[in-house]
Order: C-alpha cells, then sequence, then structure tokens
C-alpha cells in the first residue's frame, strides 16, 4: 500500500520543522509539488530548501502545474469546489505515475494543513474515486496564526474569553457574535477598515525574510497597513497576510 504524508512546513522560517516532519521527510521517496508560477516561486524554494536538508539521497521531487482559479468569483463555493477537483486530477495523476506500491509520497503544507488548506480534502476525493489507492497521515506544522501572535508577543485569546478564526469574506459580513477577538485569514480587501475603533496585530510574510508587522488601533494605522501591503504586492507579485482584531472590553 502506498503511504502519503502531508506534512505542515511552517509559517515560512526553516527552523519552524518539527522532529516529526523532518523524520517524515527522511522516510520520504517521492515529494509532489505543485507549480503555482514564478511570482511564487519563493514558496517553492522553501520546500526544496527542507527536502535537501533532511531527506535521503534517492528522493524524487515530482511536479503539477496548480490549476488556475478566478479569484473574485460571483460564485465563492462553487470556484473553489471546482479547483479543488482540478487540483485533484493533478495530484492524482502524479500519485498514479511516480508512486509505487511500496513507497512513501510527501506533500509538503505552508503553515498547517488542518487550518484554510485544501490538501487534506483533495486526498478525500481522491481516494472517493477509487482509481488510486493509497493511506495517508498527516503532520502538523506551525501555523501563519501562531506565529504572528508569537511575533507581536500576544495570546490569541484572553482570560476566560474564545476567539474565532475567521476570513476576511465572513468579516465584511459584520463582526461575528460572541467574541471580542478576531483572527482574521485571506483577506484581498483590507476589511479590517471597516472597525476603526479595535486593536489589530498585522503580519505578511510572517516568518520569512520578507516579514511586514504592524500594529495598533485600527483608525491610526490602517492607512499604513494598506499602503504597505499594497507596495509588497507590487514588489512581490503576491502576499500573504494574517491579522488579529481586539475589541476593547468593557471594564
Amino acid at each position: 500500500m502506498r503511504k502519503i504524508y502531508v506534512i505542515g512546513i511552517g509559517a515560512g522560517d526553516p527552523d519552524h520543522l518539527t522532529l516529526q516532519a523532518a523524520k517524515a521527510i527522511g522516510r520520504t521517496d517521492v515529494f509532489f509539488l505543485l507549480d503555482k508560477g514564478e511570482t511564487k516561486q519563493s514558496l517553492i524554494d522553501l520546500r526544496e530548501r527542507l527536502i535537501r536538508g533532511y531527506s535521503h539521497p534517492r528522493r524524487r521531487i515530482v511536479e503539477g502545474r496548480d490549476p488556475d482559479r478566478d479569484r473574485t468569483p460571483a460564485d465563492y463555493t462553487g470556484t473553489i469546489a471546482d479547483w479543488r477537483h482540478r487540483r485533484s486530477e493533478v495530484i492524482e495523476e502524479l500519485i498514479g505515475e511516480h508512486l509505487k506500491d511500496d513507497q512513501i509520497g510527501s506533500i509538503l503544507v505552508w503553515g498547517d494543513p488542518s487550518l484554510y488548506d485544501s490538501t487534506i480534502a483533495i486526498l478525500d476525493e481522491i481516494l472517493a474515486r477509487g482509481a488510486v489507492t493509497f493511506e495517508f497521515e498527516v503532520i502538523p506544522g506551525i501555523s501563519s496564526v501562531s506565529a504572528l501572535a508569537a511575533k507581536h508577543r500576544i495570546g490569541l485569546n484572553r482570560v476566560g474569553q474564545p476567539f474565532q478564526v475567521t476570513t476576511g469574506r465572513r468579516l465584511a459580513e459584520g463582526w461575528p457574535e460572541g467574541v471580542d477577538d478576531v483572527v482574521v485569514m485571506l483577506d484581498a480587501h483590507q476589511t479590517f477598515t471597516k472597525y476603526q475603533d479595535v486593536e489589530i496585530y498585522w503580519g505578511a510574510y510572517v516568518s520569512t525574510e520578507d516579514e511586514l508587522l504592524n500594529s495598533g488601533r485600527v483608525s491610526d494605522v490602517a492607512d499604513e497597513i494598506v499602503k504597505t501591503r499594497a507596495d509588497a504586492r507590487e514588489q512581490h507579485g503576491w502576499i500573504m497576510d494574517t491579522y488579529i482584531l481586539r475589541r476593547h472590553k468593557p471594564e
């Protein structure tokens, strides 16, 4: 039976790699990478650096092309479902062609595989089709959320209180009920600017050499963050940022 590791490799710092992840990389025969184009070559570069550092000499790297998708769709859920399906076809073909029955393959996932990542769902879809069989194991990694909180030296929750992780798309619909602390990912439209009277802890390219951080009351730092974000996107061709919003609790 083929086996596949889904390995969380952290938010960008090579030192985020856990011992469990390093050992799994060392056991891997075939690494599967999806090429996202030249603008995101740095995402591939980190994966290849980790493979060189921890894999055995006989390992192989096979690449497939990550399918394009509409970034501003009218039907967001349907568009993502279609994109995941097309990704699953690419990965299924790579597994079927390059991974023998007695071998181990690995997919290196940015951050943690359980948080806003599609790899687990894609492998489940492949298995459901039944054309290619394998077992898989998920190895957690340091997420951009935990890395961001560490960089700002804050906790994600306050004493006895919950927090919520959501997306910019959902935050645009309104502040989540029942929480004063919100972690926001996948926000291409700077939705935090709607909430001027809260604290923000923002970061982009967290834990990489290009890391950018800012914090303060939104009314004071929003313009600076928006400009910094636009400049960084222009420079790198892409951006990954995450932020925490914190409402002041009554005394």
